[in-house]
């Protein structure tokens, strides 16, 4: 049985559990439903929750689970002369999930039932062939015991799926039959019904906690097991960075973080300016008209996906600053630069700043305006006297929010920057960011075993711990400018 299957199953019970819950609840009164502690809705309410909620709790485990139990019993059964010479665990594992899939799609292809699977030497060239067919390669130096690793996984895998589907349909149906044996004209009904559902409220809102515990964590372990292998002080202090898979590498990190900054830093001087100026504007200075056309425009900025940032970097922005500014001064004869990537981002986090700060210039009391007003100052002295700086902290809010955002783009930097790490002031040089060489370390068929590897699990937690600095610090300017003039 399917998951899907499995939470529709348990979803029917405990649709049927709430109708025969509120009936039996008007039952337990000869239909006086004045007699009943809570409204019949409310009985009804607690058997679907007792019905549905343990049930789907133990699924979502269970398949949180499981891959990982399978994992360790078939690995466990993985010989070293099974692992060809430059492979590892982890990659004959990769090719026991592609197979075991494969065996799946076998059979569901018809070209191969279930009793014939077991028959099949796997070994074989034509079990490779069959593969072929649905897609799955496998290479020719795969030993047969991996073949029969991948047989047991996908058995393994079926059988707990069965017991998982058994498990969640019992749980349903026993969760019903109790909370149905509790109706009685007494049973307080809503006050279980509304613990339950603020409990799972209380859940809901860990999820987020939780992710970013899971997050911090994960990088933290990775982290730790590249400091084993190359040394923190060369990390974070060395000027180079040159991975080599054959060993040998320089990862300093040094080039990457400049880069990221010097990107930054160009966005940020195109966006803060032009975003500001429109949102003074916007606020203080557009009709409702204009206001109502305006700002809705600047704001679809912000939902153009980054890779079409990206072609309009490389195709447009690029080769206009190469030809008008670059070659003729001597700077650079690529289009690809960190002014480049920098005014196109900027263009991306216009609205961001634009927005943030129109809300914040709006939030500002209307009596300041008419004090200012009353006292004999123009529009304009009032806004630079006394609008913008009580909405400072506010913009300066919207900003740092800005910066991180650019500090973790990706696409218009890989397009627009180029992907060369080195320290340098001329801005019409390729340079990269952090983000662009996590993704490079991470592409193509890695393991986790190697500095090269696991070195963009440090990048990623340095990155990490960069836009954390400043979220919070926004936030922090953020509430505590709202609390000063709310």
């Amino acid at each position: 049985m399917s998951v899907g299957l499995v939470f529709l199953v348990v979803i029917a019970i405990a649709i049927v559990g709430f109708f025969i819950g509120r009936k039996r609840a008007v039952l337990s009164v000869d239909g006086d439903v004045r007699k009943l502690h809570s409204l019949p809705s409310y009985y009804g309410q607690t058997v679907f929750i007792f019905s549905a909620v343990p049930a789907l709790l133990v699924t979502l485990a269970w398949l949180l689970l499981q891959p990982l139990y399978v994992e360790n019993q078939v690995s466990a059964k993985i010989l070293p002369g099974d692992i060809v010479e430059g492979s590892s665990l982890e990659l004959v594992m990769a090719d026991v999930r592609r197979i075991s899939s494969g065996l799946d799609s076998l059979v569901a292809s018809g070209n191969v039932d279930e009793d014939g699977l077991k028959l099949i030497n796997a070994a074989d060239t034509d079990v490779r062939a069959l593969l072929g067919e649905v897609g799955v390669a496998v290479a020719s130096d795969v030993q047969a015991n991996v073949f029969t690793a991948s047989m047991e996984y996908r058995a393994k895998t079926a059988m707990l799926k069965t017991a998982m589907a058994v498990v969640a349909v019992v749980l349903s149906l026993l969760g019903a039959l109790i909370a149905l044996s509790r109706i009685h004209p007494e049973y307080r009904a809503r006050n279980v019904s509304e613990l339950a559902i603020k409990s799972l409220l209380i859940l809901s809102s860990m999820v987020a906690i939780l992710t970013t515990v899971g997050i911090i964590f994960s990088l933290l372990f990775e982290t730790s097991n590249f400091f084993r292998m190359y040394p923190a002080k060369d990390f974070f202090f060395n000027l180079t960075w040159n991975p080599q898979f054959t060993g040998g590498s320089d990862l300093g990190i040094l080039p990457l973080l400049w880069g990221t900054l010097y990107v930054s830093f160009f966005a940020l001087i195109f966006a803060v300016p032009i975003g500001l100026l429109v949102a003074i504007y916007l606020s203080e200075y557009a009709s409702r008209r204009v206001r109502a056309i305006v700002k809705p425009a600047v704001e679809i900025l912000a939902g153009i996906p980054t890779i079409v940032y990206g072609l309009f970097a490389l195709i447009t922005i690029g080769p206009m600053l190469r030809d008008y500014f670059a070659q003729p001064l001597g700077l650079g004869a690529s289009s690809s630069s960190v002014l480049t990537a920098g005014v196109v981002m900027g263009i991306m986090l216009i609205p961001f700043v634009s927005s943030l700060s129109d809300d914040v210039i709006n939030a500002v009391p209307q009596a300041m305006r008419d004090g200012s007003y009353g006292l004999g100052a123009t529009q304009s002295e009032t806004v630079r006297q006394v609008i913008l700086p009580a909405a400072l902290p506010g913009i300066v809010g919207a900003i740092l929010l800005a910066a991180s955002r650019a500090i973790g783009e990706t696409m218009i930097v890989v397009m627009g920057a180029g992907a060369a790490a080195k320290l340098s002031l001329n801005p019409f040089e390729a340079m990269t960011t952090i983000t662009v060489k996590i993704v490079s370390q991470l592409t193509g068929d890695t393991e986790f075993a190697s500095p090269e590897t696991l070195v963009a699990f440090a990048l990623g937690l340095s990155l990490f711990v960069v836009t954390l600095g400043l979220n919070v610090l926004a936030l922090y300017i953020v509430r505590k400018y709202r609390e000063q003039y709310e």
